[in-house]
């Protein structure tokens, strides 16, 4: 696990219009999110807060769990998550494009899958409260309908009518 350094920093990076995590002097990483979604704390406060790093950690941990990303897939995921939990601007919920979960047992985990007319795809709950979701996308390319579609690790908000569980208690032991 690539471990959180207070020398890490957060870069809003007009050359590229995305936010840029700075991990040292010879690595950083694009995410996929635009300035104009940012809030403005990631301009005043730059630095890895140790707030962040404990989310980051807990991502990590949890997916390392299902034992289905390497280590620095894991990393990836963990970065992007945290820069969309705290940083992105609340945005609506856009659950139009997602067919309703109809059965009855909900999800317990933050790995989900979501169904549209177009495909299934796999994404990471970074924010949950009682109605909505902010999801990232797991998948490499994800098709909302046919002419719209999420890169990986695009955030989109969703009802949390439409989460379909990704895996059912007999096929996981893992508990939230």
């Amino acid at each position: 696990m690539l471990q959180a350094s207070k020398q890490w920093q957060w870069i809003a990076c007009p050359v590229r219009n995305r936010l840029l995590i700075d991990l040292d002097q010879d690595m950083q990483l694009c995410t996929p999110y635009k300035l104009r979604q940012l809030t403005d704390a990631i301009f005043t406060q730059p630095n890895f807060s140790l707030e962040d790093a404990a989310f980051y950690q807990q991502v990590y941990q949890y997916l390392a769990g299902f034992n289905l990303w390497n280590g620095a897939q894991l990393c990836q995921i963990a970065l992007n998550a945290t820069a969309a939990k705290f940083y992105l601007k609340p945005m609506l919920a856009k659950s139009w494009f997602f067919e309703p979960y109809k059965g009855n047992e909900p999800s317990i985990e933050a790995v989900i899958r979501l169904q549209t007319s177009e495909q299934s795809g796999e994404f990471l709950i970074v924010d949950h409260c009682k109605e909505a979701s902010l999801c990232i996308c797991l998948s490499e390319h994800f098709k909302l309908d046919e002419n719209l579609s999420l890169n990986q690790f695009e955030a989109i908000r969703i009802l949390n009518n439409r989460v379909h569980p990704i895996y059912n208690h007999a096929q996981n032991s893992k508990t939230a």
